[in-house]
């Protein structure tokens, strides 16, 4: 076993293999509603010795998903939206941008938009956790451009002015949302719709 310094999904192939294996299945998870898909997923890479970081980041992300599925379920959030800002309040950037991306990819007109920047967003946070201000700079660049336009679209789900400094002053430490939104009013069709 090589040891490696820190978890790097875009520099090593055993840490990008594992985030990718885990997220994709946590979708899986919450679809079913149970955490068999990741917990199967982790099981495959931790019957082999790993470097610390890569089994820390296993460990650390399977508690996150499971607090987020208690989220989902406690809560019973069923909107696309209200779901990944339970993701994102957990620090799941790249699990948020890998859940929005299939209701993006069959939205139009202002969702489209809408969605895009909250990956985006998502995104510039993935890279300011890899060190890459560089690229969270011009990812966050383009997020907020757009929610800028649609603060009042966002607003149902998570305070759109916190987002927006955090992004414009590349905060380290990102906000989080529950308790943030105001009225319901439900922009993004629900998950039942996709």
């Amino acid at each position: 076993m090589i040891e490696i310094e820190r978890f790097d999904p875009f520099n090593n192939r055993l840490c990008r293999n594992v985030r990718n294996a885990l997220s994709e299945n946590f979708k899986k998870v919450l679809e079913q509603k149970e955490m068999q898909p990741v917990r199967r997923a982790a099981g495959f890479f931790l019957n082999d010795p790993l470097p610390g970081c890569v089994r820390t980041y296993i460990d650390q992300r399977l508690a996150a998903y499971e607090q987020v599925l208690a989220d989902v379920r406690n809560r019973q959030l069923d909107d696309p939206l209200d779901v990944a800002v339970a993701i994102w309040d957990r620090g799941l950037f790249f699990e948020t941008h890998e859940y929005l991306e299939p209701y993006w990819m069959t939205a139009d007109g202002d969702d489209k938009k809408l969605l895009q920047a909250i990956i985006r967003a998502a995104g510039a946070y993935v890279h300011l956790e890899q060190g890459n201000l560089t690229g969270a700079k011009r990812i966050a660049a383009k997020a907020m451009a757009v929610l800028e336009v649609y603060q009042d679209r966002l607003s149902p789900y998570l305070d759109p002015r916190l987002l927006l400094a955090t992004l414009k002053s590349l905060d380290p430490m990102p906000p989080t949302f529950a308790g943030t939104a105001g009225p319901r009013n439900r922009p993004i069709r629900s998950i039942d719709d996709r």
